[in-house]
């Protein structure tokens, strides 16, 4: 039988790409907002395009944050994309201050329009760039094993800064600052980068967290 794939629909995101990409690889996701079929997942798949807040006050009107957060603590797999990473974490400093969902203690901060040395700095990031091995951990058993020192494709403002260094798996440099690329903690996964964007490489990364937890 195969395993119950929810792509969570908050009324934000890239939710026809990701769901594109799992389906070539061989899953057979779901696209929904609805509480209990998050509840009755095997795995969760937060993507996410927008603002943080928007982001969170749809979660919650929608009356998903507790069921991902539950979710999350019962062991099920997640996958954060983009928007989906930062809203894992404490707080955003976008729009002021605005709570997460807290499965990763830290917070989320908006790149500098001018870097160290005074030059102006393009915001939002769009491009591709290089994520780097975390040295805090190893890659090995993870979704971006054997994938290194490869670029991704990145359309972001903001970046999350995780309080425990272990959390994070890579790092990318941005006009002079390194910032976190991706994270692993237990069992979530979550990225700032697009693999459904990303080529090959983007869609082995899809592929490796699959096998990793036997959705198959």
């Amino acid at each position: 039988m195969s395993k119950k794939i929810i792509i969570v629909d908050y009324q934000l995101g890239n939710l026809f790409s990701v769901n594109q990409v799992l389906v070539n690889i061989g899953l057979q996701p779901k696209i929904s907002s609805e509480s209990i079929d998050i509840e009755s997942a095997d795995a969760i798949v937060l993507p996410g395009v927008g603002a943080f807040k928007d982001a969170m006050d749809n979660l919650n009107a929608l009356n998903l944050s507790n069921p991902i957060i539950e979710a999350v603590r019962n062991g099920k797999p997640l996958f954060g994309i983009c928007l989906g990473l930062q809203l894992l974490f404490t707080q955003s400093e976008e729009f002021g201050s605005t709570n997460g969902l807290g499965l990763i203690e830290g917070d989320v901060r908006k790149f500098k329009t001018v870097d160290a040395e005074g030059r102006k700095v393009r915001v939002p990031q769009i491009a591709w760039n290089t994520i780097y091995p975390s040295e805090y951990r190893t890659l090995v058993n993870t979704p971006l094993e054997n994938i290194t020192e490869t670029e991704m494709y990145f359309v972001h403002s903001y970046y999350v800064a995780p309080k425990n260094k272990k959390d994070i798996l890579t790092e990318t440099y941005y006009s002079g600052l390194k910032y976190t690329s991706s994270v692993l903690k237990n069992n979530i996964f979550a990225c700032q980068f697009h693999p459904e964007k990303s080529a090959q490489e983007g869609i082995k990364v899809y592929k490796n967290w699959a096998l990793l937890n036997n959705l198959y």
